[in-house]
């Protein structure tokens, strides 16, 4: 069996089924950490949004204590990004 890291956004929706909540929630805390280049909170968000979505519990808690260090502005632009990554799917 292969095994592999999905690191990018653009690996999440690798392999039959798609994406998990695991793997979207894994891809927020690399975005929230910086763990991957620089911390990108709109992202992280954004990941972390989806993986609530896709029933990952914990998600929603990251999810709400990234939202009190991020404007307005930046909430919305995460929340348009899981749209939009949502509707590529």
């Amino acid at each position: 069996m292969a095994r592999f890291e999905i690191n990018d956004a653009a690996m999440a929706g690798l392999g039959h089924e798609g994406a998990t909540g695991d793997i979207l929630f894994r891809l927020g805390v690399n975005y929230s950490t910086g763990r991957n280049g620089t911390t990108d909170l709109v992202e992280a968000h954004k990941w972390f949004n989806l993986a609530a979505m896709k029933g990952k519990r914990e998600a929603a808690d990251y999810r709400r204590e990234l939202s009190l260090e991020m404007s307005a502005g930046e909430i919305a632009a995460a929340q348009r990004a899981a749209r939009e990554w949502l509707a590529l799917q």
